[in-house]
């Protein structure tokens, strides 16, 4: 039998545990819940004063990004997130849908699994 896949966002670890629970009695495959960040590396781990202390840049320090190249960096400043001067707004969907559930289910059970996650409240 066929296979199909699922990638669907969640807010919350929570959510995407809570989702995959209630498919427990589908054909599950496989599954997978993690978290992802369009920047790459763990970035400053704790408050450094800007004016003294050694930092990369703007991304660093206040989106969590380890730029292995000067220019990624400067890219990065320069995103709305990291100035601060943005907060996504109400008409902004993927605002905090940084959990990615992954689900490879049973082709018979796709349709009952998408409108699970759609349930729980994921973007899919």
């Amino acid at each position: 039998m066929a296979e199909k896949n699922i990638l669907a966002f969640f807010n919350s670890p929570e959510q995407a545990e809570q989702a995959l629970s209630i498919m427990k009695n589908l054909s599950l495959v496989d599954s997978s819940i993690d978290r992802f960040d369009g920047y790459p590396g763990e970035g400053s781990d704790h408050i450094q004063n800007p004016i003294t202390g050694n930092f990369q840049g703007l991304g660093y320090l206040t989106l969590g990004g380890d730029f292995p190249d000067r220019d990624e960096g400067i890219l990065a400043a320069a995103s709305v997130s990291a100035s601060g001067m943005s907060s996504g707004g109400s008409d902004n969907e993927t605002t905090g849908k940084d959990i990615l559930l992954t689900v490879v289910v049973e082709e018979k059970d796709f349709e009952q699994a998408m409108q699970i996650v759609r349930d729980a409240g994921a973007l899919v």
